[in-house]
């Protein structure tokens, strides 16, 4: 555990402890708080994952990312008590509390709905009700209007812990005898059955960051058809999508990694040919923009994609063709998106996600959302979609012809390139990873670190036995490409046989045999000398890197510690683990826009909203010494950020020992003027046995998250004398 004196934290330095529990085995656990008191780290984390069994049952996932193992577990749905403590990390992880946090928002949907609910006699529907907020709104209005005893309010919200916190909202503000709540997705609701009529009007806010993410479309299409009245008032009213064109050096290196790899002149071939065997999965995907202001030069004016109406059955698939002007000379490396809501029938209450760079446009109309320019937040970001290979060339006032479809859940786009090859279907030994691996990929430091470390580590074995623990096809193909004579075995957790695939299409172009490659479909813990053909493991690499596990924090990557123990029994002496070591290190922070974002509910459009703050993991005016959990975030992606002291050492990882509790003391000496509003924590992978190999993960790398952990209450701090 990590603790934070409130009463040290008011001069120049502030002391920190931090303890990891383990086990050796399967059930090892680990988290990370910074408060007054100590907090029992939750057995696993809960997915948002649910399958129904029963009217009032329902199967939830539960993920261990320390050991890959998830089970199935039969929730009551009938249950009433607050949501325990095993969702609360689910729910702190959550955009709910940031979302809760944008006034803009909030005062727009506020403003809309007193406009829309207007006759007395209305039947309100609110699909995805979360913490029930505008159902609130609704029948506020509905009151207002004379219609208390008369209309009605139905909200639906499928995830049950939320469910049961929209429950405890609406007591707490004297609202659950006027709005009827039910613990469905709102496909199950019928006429005559749940709702006692069809729905006059619509609210719902089951929009992401692209817009279609959570099902909009087939949402409204189920309503439209089955809940809803012809013609339905709906808030929002509709949505559109924009885009402008970008040249971005760092989105281009998110994306094409043949062309970056081409110039580190390694010898190691993750995409030989023509074909781009392992790219970005095709889809487009969000980004805090806002950070990229200085890094981008826009090469055209924001152009209209599509509309969608809410208050008519959308279609399921739609194509359009549009002509962009260039506005200056450059390479297009992708497509930058966002939408904007009108949210009333009048025209006159808007919500947008633009990010703040984008110029006005006089062809274009892009109105702003109500009240000026909203907050930084996190809920919603922009989108990125790039454009394949190396881009296309742009040269001012040239006419560029993009082709954008949509399907029931995604937007795709088609830049001057050839319709057929682009929608053919990915063969089987195609991988997609996140940009920002890809980026990591290509990079030329980062590459050159892993192979001089393994050169080092394999110097003087002549045929050594090699285990690559983790997800990486990059080590894989390193230690195979060094040592012709090594035997390389592949565990793949993540990847499986798409990974084996992968490696056998790439063999030839980094001149090994596949003979030589073994990918085992088990667990380490089931792993005997059977499977080695009773050879001793001589080296046991990772990233590390866990396909799948790209949101979690970064000490749950000592899921690498963990499979290095379980195989402890099948080591040589002499073996070399690689990376060595990990070292847990934090800086103070002044993170002012993510914290605004995370801060306490009280008055939310005038509707108490204090009893979510605890289950929500809010920081800020919390009873006693309350404290949110610690997060994962891109900190150059968190709004305005600053380092307050310098990067401090908290705690050793030996990997070459077997996982073992472990226990760091420091005290953070503030360096910099500013409000302290917490830290990022991260881990330094130590490579080799003399330390002068480090990858960092830190807040300086924009290709892995950190952990972030807020103060429940901000601190002026200055370096002093």
């Amino acid at each position: 555990m990590c603790y934070v004196s409130s009463s040290e934290t008011s001069g120049r330095q502030v002391a920190i402890r931090r303890q990891l529990a383990a086990e050796q085995g399967p059930r090892m656990t680990s988290c990370l708080f910074l408060g007054v008191a100590p907090r029992p780290p939750p057995a696993a984390l809960h997915l948002l994952l649910r399958r129904r069994m029963a009217s009032n049952r329902a199967f939830q996932l539960r993920l261990n990312p320390l050991t890959g193992d998830s089970e199935w577990l039969v929730v009551d749905e009938e249950e009433e008590a607050p949501a325990p403590s095993q969702h609360k990390q689910l729910l702190a992880a959550t955009s709910y509390l940031d979302m809760l946090n944008d006034t803009a928002r909030n005062r727009a949907y506020r403003h809309a709905i007193d406009a829309t609910v207007t006759d007395p006699t209305s039947c309100v529907l609110d699909i995805g009700a979360g913490t029930g907020l505008l159902s609130m709104m609704a029948a506020r209005a509905l009151a207002a209007a004379g219609g208390e005893g008369r209309g009605s309010v139905s909200a639906c919200e499928a995830y049950l812990p939320m469910g049961k916190l929209t429950r405890r909202v609406l007591r707490a503000n004297g609202m659950e005898n006027r709005i009827k709540v039910f613990h469905k997705r709102s496909d199950e609701l019928r006429v005559g059955v749940e709702l006692d009529s069809r729905a006059d009007i619509l609210v719902s806010e089951i929009l992401d960051s692209e817009l279609l993410g959570e099902g909009l479309i087939p949402t409204l299409q189920h309503a439209h058809d089955m809940l809803l009245v012809k013609n339905p008032k709906t808030v929002p009213y509709r949505a559109t999508t924009y885009g402008v064109l970008v040249e971005s050096m760092l989105l281009w290196k998110m994306h094409d990694l043949h062309s970056n790899e081409a110039n580190t002149e390694d010898g190691v071939w993750l995409t030989p040919g023509t074909e781009n065997i392992l790219s970005v999965k095709l889809q487009q995907h969000a980004m805090q923009c806002d950070a990229l202001e200085d890094e981008i030069l826009l090469l055209s004016e924001p152009f209209k994609v599509f509309e969608f109406d809410f208050w008519k059955r959308p279609d399921s698939h739609r194509e359009t063709k549009i002509e962009i002007k260039a506005t200056a000379d450059g390479h297009a490396h992708a497509i930058i998106s966002w939408w904007v809501l009108q949210l009333d029938s009048a025209g006159s209450v808007f919500y947008s996600t633009a990010p703040g760079w984008v110029r006005q446009s006089s062809g274009v109309d892009l109105p702003q959302c109500v009240n000026g320019m909203k907050d930084w937040c996190d809920h919603w970001k922009q989108c990125v979609w790039f454009i394949q290979g190396t881009g296309a060339p742009a040269m001012k006032d040239q006419t560029l012809a993009l082709r954008a479809s949509h399907d029931q859940t995604s937007i795709s786009y088609h830049l001057n390139i050839n319709d057929e090859v682009s929608s053919r279907s990915p063969k089987s030994d195609h991988l997609t990873l996140l940009p920002e691996r890809i980026a990591l990929y290509g990079d030329k430091a980062w590459r050159s670190a892993l192979i001089g470390a393994v050169r080092n580590a394999m110097s003087g074995r002549s045929s050594p036995t090699c285990i690559v623990a983790d997800d990486s096809v990059l080590l894989a193909l390193i230690v195979s490409s060094l040592l012709p004579s090594s035997k390389v075995i592949t565990m793949f957790p993540g990847l499986r046989d798409k990974g084996f695939n992968y490696l056998r299409a790439v063999a030839d172009a980094n001149n090994f045999s596949m003979d030589r490659i073994k990918v085992i479909g088990k667990k380490a813990s089931s792993l005997t000398m059977n499977d080695l053909k009773d050879e001793k493991i001589n080296l046991v690499v990772g990233e590390p890197f866990y396909h799948g596990s790209e949101g979690m924090l970064p000490w749950q990557n000592l899921r690498f510690w963990n499979e290095r123990t379980l195989l402890g029994p099948l080591l040589s002496e002499d073996a070399f683990i690689m990376p060595c070591r990990g070292i847990l290190r934090l800086c103070a922070m002044s993170l002012p826009d993510l914290w605004r974002s995370r801060c306490s509910l009280k008055d939310v459009e005038g509707f108490d909203h204090s009893v979510v703050n605890d289950t929500f993991g809010a920081c800020g005016d919390l009873p006693g010494e309350q404290q949110g959990p610690c997060l994962p975030y891109y900190v150059w992606q968190c709004g305005y950020n600053k380092k307050l002291s310098e990067v401090y050492s908290l705690m050793d990882f030996n990997f070459s020992e077997p996982i073992h509790s472990c226990f760091g003391k420091t005290k953070i000496k503030f360096s910099h003027d500013g409000i302290c509003h917490g830290f990022a924590v991260w881990i330094d992978w130590v490579l080799d046995e003399k330390k002068s190999i480090v990858i960092s993960t830190g807040p300086e790398s924009r290709y892995w998250k950190q952990g972030v952990q807020l103060l429940s209450r901000p601190v002026q701090v200055n370096p002093g004398p």
